[in-house]
């Protein structure tokens, strides 16, 4: 039997990068998801892709910072599909960057509405349906960049760690309700996000990230993916609560940095970074 056969769940960001992969992952282990983003071009390849491996799925465009998208995207999943089983709060981008003193307001706030009010919106929004069906699961994407600190991505560094704190304070209020609740802190995963739109800029960053962890090889989209998959699997029912580090061995001893963003096309060196497709 396939490990998600008959759940349905949402994923957000999932036009792309890491939530592309666990989109198509799912659907590979049976389960109906949809998949929500701004980018519906990508968002509507993907439910192809999905279909082609044998799942269910629907595209909805949703702004994980607007609530009432948010709650009509969970909504879509009941209507399509008649329950909720996993939610996967994965939008992010790169958001406010470059020297803390030079970051601009409106730029920071702008981060945190992606980055922490997206997730606590896709938590507010599972927690009833889940709840009344008897549990369910919910994870986050964090980020290394929510357990240390590094430089020139401050407000990204402060929203992660905002994710993995949530994750926790949600995980002790809903284990009652049998829902568990985890995020994920990938380490360096080669996607959009990190070498944006420049021809070659993909293969650069695979260069840069292969060197910068003790396994050395970049880490790719379906390495989230498939830590996502064990956590909304029935495999961890009794685990909640955690940050699951999936880094090559980064976040044991080596630095991990973003490597010089002006070879590849990646995060500016100040300024704010939005979506990859974007660019």
């Amino acid at each position: 039997m396939r490990r998600l056969e008959n759940k349905v769940a949402v994923i957000t960001g999932a036009a792309s990068g890491m939530g592309r992969a666990t989109a198509i992952r799912f659907s590979q282990e049976g389960a109906s998801v949809v998949v929500a983003d701004l980018n519906v071009a990508g968002g509507e390849s993907v439910v192809r892709e999905c279909k082609e491996n044998g799942g269910d799925a629907v595209f909805q465009k949703a702004d994980v910072s607007a609530e009432e998208q948010v709650k009509a995207m969970i909504e879509r999943a009941v209507k399509e599909f008649g329950r909720l089983d996993i939610t996967f709060n994965n939008a992010g981008l790169g958001g406010a960057v470059g020297p803390i003193e030079s970051i601009a307001v409106e730029d920071w706030d702008k981060t945190f509405a992606v980055l922490v009010r997206g997730v606590f919106l896709g938590i507010k929004h599972s927690v009833p349906i889940m709840r009344k069906q008897g549990g369910g699961t919910i994870i986050s994407t964090a980020s290394l960049a929510g357990l240390r600190g590094y430089d020139g991505i401050h407000a990204y560094s402060g929203a992660k760690a905002a994710v993995v704190n949530i994750t926790r304070s949600a995980a002790v209020q809903l284990g009652r309700d049998k829902i568990r609740v985890n995020c994920i802190c990938p380490g360096g995963i080669n996607t959009p996000i990190l070498y944006g739109t420049t021809p070659g800029g993909e293969q650069i960053m695979e260069k840069v990230l292969a060197n910068l962890q003790p396994i050395k090889r970049a880490g790719t989209p379906f390495d989230i993916a498939n830590m996502a998959l064990f956590l909304a699997s029935d495999e961890s029912e009794w685990i909640t609560g955690t940050a699951m580090v999936v880094d090559g061995g980064g976040i044991a001893g080596e630095s991990l940095t973003l490597g010089d963003p002006t070879q590849t096309n990646a995060l500016p060196p100040s300024g704010f970074a939005g979506p990859s497709f974007q660019r």
